[in-house]
């Protein structure tokens, strides 16, 4: 047979011929000019926060214009806001393609990879923004104002807005100002030369830290101590208690502070303290106050070591003023949306395989900020029958999906020790449940709770290997840390018993290294960093919300310095119905608006998004403006939270 030749298009590899024009490579970049450049672009560059916030909207549209030449002139020869939304896209989309082109003007090209993907989000963001989609979906349109600012009408446009655009346009081109340190001596060093400077640049870090935290004081330091001493025995005094009394839980409980009178006799009040007091006492707004919380008061007002004390459990006038217009209004005050979430009394569950279980509906102490204060009772109110727990816990039974229960409340704590024993050996008998969590505030609120025969319930249905019993509490500043709290902390960790803490970052603990200085407290204590939530968007707890971006800040720029053991917590937004979301990542949410009063409007992609077909959920934050301007009035240098603009 003769031989079949076989084309080159038949065969099964074909040899790749070189290109007859040979491709050009990309000139080269070199380091040092990189770095050259972006020094040339960043240096005095910066935000000055402390400046803008005293700017009208005037002002700041004329640092507007100067962070972006180029952008007034482009939106006065638009004819309207279709042709203004078709310019800027294509402007941006012309930006972000220069900065993934080595070909592009040399300030592009040389713009550091650093200050160049903060500007890539600076970009995605303001594309975000002009969507027709996120204006339908926010009710407010940022192109508009955009375009009123450019002809010189700044009616309905607040500083906050204004300060925004400033914000992402300097970000934009490349003029954030976040690294005008330039970069680090060391990285043009090698060996042990590099290690030494290294070691030297840490130490800088470190020092900073160390005097930041400095600032907040634990409830061990000998001062706060002392002062706290005198004031537990003016409120023994004027109970007539022993010293018997005060270390009996029971007394504490029954003793609670819920009127005004009571509380202005052992503390003094500042007028807008006094004035929310006697709101909630006349509205019948839930306010109490055990009388060991009360002794980390100090006796007058307006001192920065207990003023994170106080505003958790003092109601302000504008809390009780929005809580009444909501409930006249008949308004659901269910803002996590557990009435729809709850598949049998006593039961929440938004999660596969955990659920929790509620015996009680109020607590030795109310916190201001509560997700529950629509359903918490007073305490002769509050008990839960035990046939609806028994008919939970049959429901609990009955599911064998159920891995984990969480027994919360308002605070389980507050019951008896033979009921606590009933409901855990209840679900200690379950043999799907591997794990029994108590919720409770009482390490904080009233750590006498803790007794040896407590501790002894909870350690009989802890089985290593088959099933783990621990709790969950909720510390918020280190100046709640106190001997009597480590006596409680102590006697659950030597009985195996973990301890996790959820803490909630209001503006009350939002300062520069505040929340860190508790993570070192609290994990001293034997107590594990577990989540940090973001303070829920209800209209009455407008006091103590911080923007997003600030707890996104902390996170990057002040717990990242920490130990790795000292920052286990999560970051996270509680999304109503559906559950918690993290704050890390562009996947978890993103920014899809800026309101003409300054708020940013975030999309939430639930966690469940990835598996099912779940509606996004749009949440309207507070402005950064409003919470810089607060920290300034205060007195704190805001220059330092000056990159909070660009947490997205």
């Amino acid at each position: 047979m003769g031989m079949h030749r076989v084309k080159p298009a038949e065969c099964d590899c074909i040899a790749v011929q070189p290109p007859r024009m040979p491709v050009r490579l990309p000139p080269s970049i070199n380091n040092e000019e990189i770095t050259m450049a972006a020094k040339k672009i960043v240096t005095g560059n910066g935000l000055d926060v402390q400046r803008m916030l005293g700017l009208s909207v005037g002002a700041l549209a004329q640092e507007l214009w100067k962070a972006d030449p180029k952008l007034r002139p482009m939106l006065q020869r638009c004819k309207g806001a279709r042709q203004a939304r078709e310019e800027l896209f294509e402007y941006f989309n012309s930006i972000e393609r220069a900065f993934n082109n080595v070909y592009s003007r040399r300030e592009v090209r040389f713009l550091h990879p650093i200050e160049k993907n903060n500007a890539k989000h600076c970009a995605r963001v303001l594309k975000n923004i002009i969507r027709t989609e996120y204006e339908l979906a926010a009710g407010t349109s940022a192109l508009g104002c955009l375009l009123s600012l450019s002809r010189g009408e700044y009616e309905g446009i607040s500083r906050g807005f204004a300060c925004e655009m400033v914000a992402l346009f300097s970000g934009l081109n490349g003029k954030s100002g976040m690294y005008a340190r330039g970069q680090p001596k060391f990285m043009g060093m090698e060996g042990r030369a590099a290690a030494l400077e290294r070691s030297s640049f840490l130490d800088e870090y470190a020092d900073m830290m160390e005097k930041g935290m400095a600032r907040f004081k634990s409830g061990l330091h000998p001062k706060l101590a002392a002062a706290r001493k005198r004031m537990k025995e003016r409120i023994m005094r004027h109970f007539g208690a022993t010293e018997k009394d005060w270390q009996n839980y029971r007394w504490h409980y029954s003793h609670a502070i819920t009127d005004a009178s009571t509380l202005k006799r052992l503390v003094a009040l500042s007028p807008e303290e006094e004035e929310g007091v006697k709101l909630a006492e006349e509205s019948r707004i839930p306010f109490q106050i055990t009388p060991y919380y009360l002794s980390l008061f100090l006796p007058e007002s307006n001192q920065d070591a207990d003023r994170a004390v106080r505003a958790q459990v003092l109601p302000s006038p504008r809390y009780c003023t929005a809580y009444m217009e909501a409930r006249e209004k008949g308004a659901s005050l269910d803002f996590m949306g557990e009435g729809s979430t709850s598949p049998v009394e006593c039961i929440t569950r938004r999660y596969p395989e955990i659920v929790i279980i509620k015996p009680y509906d109020s607590c030795p102490q109310i916190c201001v900020y509560c997700q529950r204060n629509w359903e918490i009772k007073r305490a002769c109110e509050a008990k839960i029958s035990r046939g609806s727990m028994a008919r939970a816990i049959g429901w609990i039974r009955k599911n064998r999906h159920i891995r984990e229960v969480l027994v919360t409340g308002g605070d389980p704590l507050t019951l008896s020790d033979s009921y606590i024993e009933w409901v855990v050996g209840s679900l200690a008998r379950i043999p799907h449940v591997l794990r029994i969590r108590i919720g409770t505030r009482t390490l904080v609120t009233a750590p006498f709770r803790i007794t040896p025969t407590l501790v002894s319930i909870l350690e009989k249905y802890l089985e290593p290997g088959k099933r783990d019993i621990c709790v969950v509490t909720h510390v918020e500043h280190p100046a709640e840390l106190t001997k009597d709290m480590l006596v409680a902390c102590t006697r659950l960790r030597k009985a195996g018993i973990s301890i996790y803490n959820q803490q909630v970052f209001t503006y009350f603990n939002s300062r520069r290294l505040e929340t860190c200085a508790l993570r070192r407290g609290i994990k001293l204590f034997g107590i594990d960093p577990y989540y940090s939530f973001n303070t829920k968007g209800k209209e009455e707890t407008e006091d103590f919300r911080v923007p997003i971006a600030r707890l996104s800040q902390e996170r990057k720029e002040e717990a990242r310095l920490l130990p790795g053991l000292e920052r286990t917590d999560e970051p996270v937004f509680n999304v109503p119905r559906l559950g918690k979301s993290h704050l890390r990542a562009w996947q978890d949410h993103e920014l899809i608006m800026v309101k003409p009063d300054g708020r940013r409007v975030y999309r939430f992609y639930p966690w469940e998004s990835k598996l099912e077909l779940v509606p996004p959920y749009d949440y309207a934050d507070v402005p950064i403006y409003e919470y810089l301007r607060r920290l300034d009035a205060d007195g704190e240098d805001v220059g330092k939270y000056r990159t909070i603009w660009y947490y997205f």
